[in-house]
């Protein structure tokens, strides 16, 4: 049998002409599409939104949204560009920090006070004699050499000489003292000074002072903590540098002991006016 090339024309011409009508809608979004493009990149106009409210038919322009796209990639850059800045600062104030505390910290005071006329009471060519600012005792001075050593730490067998020379204006120092015949002396360094510079104390046992405040202040002077000035000399002799046993800041914390008599006081106010006893007016 021969079938007609014919047959079912019609049905097929009625389907081509529906997808033919969807085509032709398709090409006149996109050629509507177009001329906006070509309105918004006129060199003269601006691309404006339709005033009716309707942004069914309407796209966002393509250099719109690749300009956002590039904005969003240069943001972290931009941030990174920033880091330095910040990294900068902080440095920069770091350094700020550490040249105001070589100067200006509480630390630094004797480097201060060893300049001051009024502090003064002795001076030669090798050291300095100040008055303590917060004198612990009736009389307290410190020695302190001109030349720089921060702790002793520091200290070598070439400072041996210095050191024989600080104990010696120590010892003139209590010599001149009114009340040398009445009072006892100890003169010596704190194994782990508060205060940067190596200084020498030379300090009455009396003790009567209201700087005295606490159980700090106490065990400095009165236990190891304290070292004699004639110790810290042998030990630059025999090993040529200053050795800190180990643990000797837990000894601050020990309980406050009378150290005429080893009787143990609750409080400093009781421990002062115990020592009324062993040092009367």
């Amino acid at each position: 049998m021969i079938k007609c090339q014919f047959a079912g024309l019609s049905a097929r011409k009625e389907i081509i002409n529906q997808f033919s009508y969807l085509t032709w809608r398709q090409l006149s979004s996109v050629e509507v599409q177009k001329r906006l493009l070509k309105t918004k990149n006129a060199p003269d106009n601006k691309f404006k939104e339709d005033p009716s409210g309707n942004h069914s038919g309407t796209k966002r322009p393509r250099e719109a949204v690749s300009a956002e796209r590039e904005s969003h990639r240069e943001a972290p850059s931009m941030k990174a560009a920033k880091q330095p800045e910040k990294v900068s600062v902080s440095v920069s104030h770091a350094e700020a920090t550490k040249n105001s505390e070589s100067f200006g910290h509480w630390s630094q005071g004797l480097k201060t006070s060893m300049q001051d006329p009024k502090m003064q009471v002795y001076k030669d060519d090798k050291v300095v004699v100040i008055k303590d600012k917060y004198p612990k005792a009736r009389y307290h001075w410190l020695v302190l050499p001109w030349q720089a050593i921060p702790s002793l730490k520091a200290l070598r067998d070439e400072h041996c000489d210095l050191l024989r020379h600080m104990q010696k204006v120590a010892d003139q120092m209590i010599e001149q003292c009114p009340h040398a015949t009445t009072l006892r002396f100890r003169t010596g360094y704190h194994a782990i000074p508060s205060m940067s510079h190596v200084h020498l104390h030379v300090i009455s046992q009396d003790f009567n002072s209201p700087c005295l405040k606490n159980k700090k202040h106490w065990n400095s002077f009165t236990t190891d903590y304290f070292i004699e000035s004639q110790d810290v000399i042998q030990m630059l002799e025999t090993n040529g540098k200053v050795a800190i046993k180990e643990g000797t800041s837990e000894l601050l914390k020990l309980p406050l002991r009378c150290h005429m008599c080893c009787k143990e006081l609750p409080t400093v106010p009781a421990l002062k006016e115990h020592l009324k006893s062993h040092f009367p007016s």
